[in-house]
């Protein structure tokens, strides 16, 4: 299944986190989203805002460059 992907490591809280909110917001159930971010901030902010609103979220990578996440808009 093709995916969009997001790409903030170039952005940082709050910017990163309004970024993508406005982006999951167009996702249709079972849709997925790949997110890319580096801020320390964003690395907080975006998963949790993203749990608390009805998405599953999937590590893909975790270090200290990135995090990547795969974010599945709920049923």
């Amino acid at each position: 299944m093709e995916r969009a992907l997001l790409n903030l490591t170039a952005e940082r809280c709050p910017m990163a986190l309004l970024l993508a909110k406005r982006a999951v917001q167009n996702l249709h159930s079972g849709e997925l989203m790949e997110i890319h971010v580096t801020d320390t901030g964003a690395r907080q902010d975006i998963p949790r805002y993203l749990s608390n609103h009805g998405f599953t979220i999937e590590v893909r990578v975790d270090n200290h460059q990135v995090l990547e996440i795969i974010v599945t808009k709920g049923l």
